[in-house]
């Protein structure tokens, strides 16, 4: 993988805002969706589909690529904007999101997506789905030839069966996988402490085995420093719980639960996209 230089850097804080931007312009155009968490997540999805994560959008089924599983199926977003921005769809398509006949439903689905690992919705399923493609690598063979991302939501740790999938993966030492928590400490309906607490979380994941590894989920040299740790670690799966903020990029929304499962309407999604381009002539 090449070296995240100063340029490179530069590269992603801007793929990053066009990616913020492409989830505004999605979510107005549908009129529902979820913000917070797409918005807080474009670094990181960022990092993977343009630097960090071994993929060909020009060959989609590639044997040999890693494997990306959205467990929070609801942040699709930026799972979207991420896949079209690096060459898996056209970008115009984004704006068909969670319209009749579109391909881009609002959870993934993988019968119209053939492209996508898995379908996702359900919360609390993609952790258990991860653990056994990692096994299933394991009696293949093919261990340590490539990587299982994924992607969780820290308000989807209520989920009990994640406890079980976190289990077995530490049990089994599957060290191909590498999961990310985004911690941004809201659910739908509140701050994650007061509906159910999780803290000490990263005293809970090394309790079952797992290697933890904490990030700033904004800041690119810290999230290579974590996934390149996590590539590095041997004999235990690898969680890296990401400091995020919801609706990061649009001041007048970041951190307010009330944006979890909520668009913009058209009059505030003008205001967020200017926002957003300003910010981009800065970058």
């Amino acid at each position: 993988m090449e070296v995240l230089t100063d340029s490179k850097i530069k590269e992603l804080q801007i793929k990053a805002n066009e990616i913020r931007i492409s989830i505004i312009e999605m979510l107005m155009e549908a009129g529902s969706g979820h913000t917070a968490g797409a918005m807080g997540l474009a670094d990181i999805f960022t990092y993977l589909y343009f630097h960090g994560m071994k993929h060909n959008p020009k060959d989609p089924f590639w044997p040999d690529r890693d494997r990306f599983i959205l467990s929070n199926g609801h942040v699709c977003p930026v799972l979207y904007a991420s896949m079209a921005h690096s060459g898996y769809f056209p970008i115009e398509e984004l704006k068909t999101l969670r319209k009749f006949g579109s391909r881009l439903q609002g959870h993934p689905h993988r019968e119209f997506m053939p492209w996508l690992e898995t379908s996702s919705g359900p919360l609390g399923e993609g952790l258990s789905q991860v653990v056994g493609m990692a096994i299933a690598d394991r009696i293949d063979g093919k261990m340590g030839e490539r990587f299982f991302y994924c992607s969780l939501g820290d308000g989807e740790l209520n989920e009990g069966e994640i406890w079980e999938a976190m289990m077995l993966a530490g049990k089994e030492k599957l060290d191909n996988i590498i999961s990310f928590v985004d911690r941004n400490y809201i659910q739908i309906d509140g701050n994650t402490e007061d509906i159910m607490p999780l803290e000490p979380l990263a005293d809970k994941w090394k309790a079952f085995n797992w290697h933890v590894i904490e990030a700033d989920g904004h800041d690119f040299k810290s999230l290579d420093e974590a996934f390149e740790e996590a590539k590095n670690t041997k004999g235990k799966p690898i969680v890296i719980i990401a400091k995020m903020i919801p609706g990061k990029g649009i001041k007048e929304i970041e951190g307010n639960y009330k944006w979890h499962g909520m668009p913009p309407n058209k009059e505030q999604g003008a205001r967020f996209l200017e926002e957003l381009r300003i910010l981009g002539e800065r970058l």
